[in-house]
C-alpha cells in the first residue's frame, strides 16, 4: 500500500504503531514523573483526557518531518537530527492544543518531559533495533565472510567501516594506523591492532591475507603499504572508483593496481554541459587510433555525438577502434580515414565533407629519444606542420572549436620532441588571430600510464623475460595520469578554453621511476633480486624531472579544479612568420644536417636548451 509516496509494508506499520504507542506511554509516564511518581486522582483523569490530543499532535509533528520515512535498520545521526526536530514540532503543538482547551491547572511541566521521553523512547527504539539487525547480519554471514584489516587513519578507517556495514563478503577484525597514539583505541567497535609498520605481523597473528587500503590514492601511506607488500601473501584491496561505482556496489573491493600510485582526485566533468555541447554533434579526432586518441574517442562517443570522424595514419590502428566504436556506438555514424595530418588538401577534402563543430588533434610523435637521433625532421613535419595543416583546416571548413593535445615536455625543452610540441602551440596561438570564428586551445599533459610509448609496457615485458629493469636515473621522476583521465580533462578543457589559449592539467604529485619499476616487479609476484634494477644513465633530450610552466609563464585558476589556465609574454607568430616557418621545414629536405636543425629550431623556441650548446 502507498500513501503520500510512502510504501507502507507490514514492517513500516508496525514501526509506525509502536511509535504510536511509545508516545502514549510517555504521555502517561510524564505525568508520574512531574508528581513524584504518586500522581493524583484528578490529574490521572487529565492525563488519559488529554492523551489522544498528545499523541495525535506528536504524530503530527513527527509527521511534518517525515520521520515515518526512517528506515530503523540503518539509523543513523542524521535520522536522530530529524527524530528531534519532529518532536520539537510535536511539543509545540502539544502546547497549543492543550491551551486551547483550557484544562484548569494543568501541570505545564508535563511538557518538557514528554519531549524528553518521547526522543529517548524513539531513538532508543531505532538504537535497539538497529544493534539487533547487525548482529543477525554478524552471525549469519560469518560463515561466507573473508577476514579483512583496514590500513588507513581513523577518519579514513571510519569511512571504510561505514562502507562495508553491509558487505556479506567482508569481517573487519581490525584497524592498522600510521600514528602511533591511535593504537588500542576502538572505532565501530574495530580496535586499532598496531601501526602500519606492523601490518604482516598483525595479518600473520590473526590470520588475515587481505588488507583494505582506505587511505587516498597516491598517499604517502598508500605508496608506503604499495612498495612494502606488493607481492607478498597479503592480498590488498581497494575501494572501487566512481566510475566502478556504476556497475559494482561499493562494497565490491577491488585489487590495487599501477594506478594507485598515482597522487590526485579523481576527475570530475561537467557532464551535462559537455553533453550539451557535444550531443548530436560532428566530432573530428586526428591520431584517433593511438592512445590518447582513441581514449578521446570513447569519451567524445558517450556524450552522444551525432557523428565521429576518426583520422590516423595507421590502417591496423584505425581498424581495430572501427571495430570497437561500431559495436559499443552502434547508433552513431562513424567514418575512418587513413590520412596523414601533413598533407593539407587531403584532411580538408575530410572537413569539408563533414563540417565537424569540434577537431582535436591528437595526433604527434611523442618518443622523445627515437625522434631526438636521425628522425628530428619527422617531429617537425608531423608535430609542427601537421599541427599547422589540421588548424587551418579547422578555420578553412568553419569548425566551432580545434583542441591541441600538448604535453609537459613543451616547457623548457631539452628535446627536439619537446620543442616542436612548443612550436605547435605557438602555432594554434597564431591560428586563433588568422580565423576569429574559430576557438584554439591547446591542453598540456603529462605522462600517460599504458600508453604505447609510456615505461609501463616496457618494464612489464623486461619484468616478463626476467629482466634487469631499466631505469635510466634513480633520482628521475614523472607526472603520470590514466589514459581516460587524460582524455577526460582534454575534452573539458575544449569546452571551457578560449581561443588562444593553454591550458595544464592537474597531474598531482610526481612519481619516481624506479617506484614505479619497484611495484611493476612486486605486483608481477618476483623480488629486485629474481629481477634486478639497472641503472642506464639519461637518454638524449631527457630531463631528471619535468616542468608545467616556462620561465615566463604563469598560470590562474579555471571553473574547473582540475584545469588552470596559463598566461605567457611570449610573441605570437604573425601571419608571415607562419609562412617563412612552413618554408623553412620544407626546405630542410629528407636528411638536414642536426646541427642546422636545431639551430633554426631554437630561432622559433627561444627557451629550447639545445644539446652541446
Amino acid at each position: 500500500m502507498s500513501v503520500n509516496g510512502i510504501h507502507w509494508s507490514r514492517d513500516k506499520v508496525l514501526f509506525a504503531l509502536a511509535d504510536i504507542v511509545m508516545v502514549a506511554l510517555a504521555w502517561g509516564i510524564a505525568f508520574w514523573l512531574r508528581f513524584n511518581f504518586e500522581l493524583p486522582a484528578e490529574y490521572r483523569t487529565m492525563a488519559f483526557d488529554t492523551m489522544p490530543w498528545a499523541v495525535g499532535c506528536m504524530v503530527a509533528g513527527l509527521a511534518v518531518a517525515r520521520v515515518q520515512r526512517q528506515a530503523w535498520r540503518y539509523v543513523g545521526l542524521a535520522d536522530l537530527r530529524q527524530l528531534a526536530w519532529g518532536v520539537l514540532l510535536g511539543v509545540l503543538a502539544t502546547v497549543a492544543c492543550v491551551m486551547v482547551l483550557r484544562y484548569p491547572g494543568f501541570a505545564r511541566s508535563v511538557f518538557p518531559i514528554f519531549g524528553l521521553l518521547v526522543l529517548a523512547m524513539l531513538a532508543g527504539a531505532r538504537a535497539t533495533w538497529r544493534s539487533i539487525a547487525e548482529q543477525r547480519h554478524a552471525r549469519g554471514g560469518a560463515g561466507g565472510q573473508s577476514s579483512l584489516i583496514i590500513a588507513g587513519t581513523l577518519e579514513e578507517a571510519d569511512q571504510a567501516l561505514r562502507t562495508l556495514k553491509g558487505s556479506q563478503a567482508w569481517q573487519v577484525v581490525g584497524i592498522v594506523s600510521p600514528r602511533d597514539q591511535d593504537v588500542s583505541q576502538s572505532l565501530q567497535n574495530v580496535s586499532v591492532l598496531g601501526t602500519i609498520s606492523q601490518l604482516g605481523n598483525i595479518a600473520e597473528a590473526h590470520g588475515v591475507h587481505s588488507v583494505l587500503l582506505a587511505s587516498a590514492p597516491g598517499s604517502a601511506l598508500r605508496r608506503e603499504v604499495l612498495l612494502r607488500w606488493s607481492g607478498s601473501q597479503i592480498n590488498l584491496l581497494t575501494m572501487p572508483t566512481a566510475d566502478h561505482w556504476l556497475n559494482t556496489p561499493a562494497t565490491d573491493l577491488r585489487q590495487v593496481d599501477l594506478e594507485d600510485l598515482l597522487g590526485r582526485t579523481p576527475v570530475a566533468l561537467d557532464a551535462g554541459d559537455l553533453a550539451e555541447w557535444l550531443s548530436g554533434q560532428t566530432v573530428m579526432i586526428t591520431g584517433a587510433g593511438g592512445s590518447i586518441g582513441s581514449e578521446l574517442c570513447r569519451q567524445v562517443a558517450r556524450f552522444g555525438v551525432s557523428r565521429l570522424v576518426c583520422v590516423d595514419v595507421s590502417e591496423a590502428a584505425i581498424y581495430t577502434l572501427e571495430q570497437e566504436l561500431r559495436i559499443a556506438h552502434p547508433e552513431m555514424l562513424g567514418n575512418y580515414y587513413t590520412a596523414n595530418v601533413r598533407e593539407h588538401e587531403r584532411i580538408l577534402a575530410i572537413a569539408q565533407k563533414h563540417h565537424p563543430v569540434v577537431i582535436f588533434h591528437a595526433a604527434a610523435y611523442k618518443h622523445v629519444p627515437l625522434m631526438e637521433e636521425s628522425n628530428e625532421v619527422e617531429a617537425l613535419r608531423t608535430n609542427v606542420l601537421g599541427t599547422l595543416n589540421v588548424a587551418r583546416v579547422a578555420g578553412e571548413c568553419g569548425a566551432q572549436r580545434f583542441v591541441l593535445v600538448s604535453t609537459d615536455k613543451a616547457v623548457n625543452p631539452t628535446s627536439i620532441m619537446g620543442a616542436s610540441k612548443r612550436l605547435a602551440e605557438r602555432v594554434v596561438q597564431a591560428m586563433a588571430g588568422r580565423y576569429p570564428t574559430t576557438e584554439y586551445v591547446a591542453v598540456r599533459f603529462g605522462n600517460v600510464l599504458g600508453s604505447s610509448g609510456s615505461v609501463v609496457p616496457l618494464f612489464t615485458s623486461q619484468i616478463a623475460r626476467g629482466g634487469p629493469v631499466t631505469v635510466t636515473h634513480p633520482d628521475i621522476v614523472r607526472y603520470f595520469m590514466t589514459i581516460p583521465e587524460a582524455a577526460q580533462l582534454v575534452v573539458q578543457a575544449g569546452r571551457l578554453g578560449q581561443s588562444g589559449q593553454i591550458y595544464v592539467l592537474d597531474m598531482g604529485e610526481p612519481v619516481k621511476i624506479v617506484e614505479l619499476a619497484r611495484l611493476l616487479i612486486r605486483l608481477s609476484g618476483r623480488t629486485e633480486t629474481e629481477v634486478p634494477i639497472v641503472f642506464t644513465g639519461l637518454r638524449p633530450g631527457e630531463k631528471l624531472f619535468e616542468e608545467w610552466l616556462a620561465n615566463d609563464e604563469t598560470t590562474s585558476a579555471t571553473s574547473h579544479p582540475q584545469l588552470r589556465v596559463v598566461h605567457q609574454t611570449a610573441v605570437v607568430l604573425s601571419l608571415g612568420e607562419l609562412e617563412r616557418l612552413h618554408a623553412w621545414i620544407e626546405e630542410l629536405g629528407p636528411a638536414p644536417a642536426p646541427n642546422v636543425l636545431r639551430s633554426g629550431l631554437h630561432g622559433y623556441v627561444q627557451e629550447y636548451r639545445v644539446r652541446g650548446a
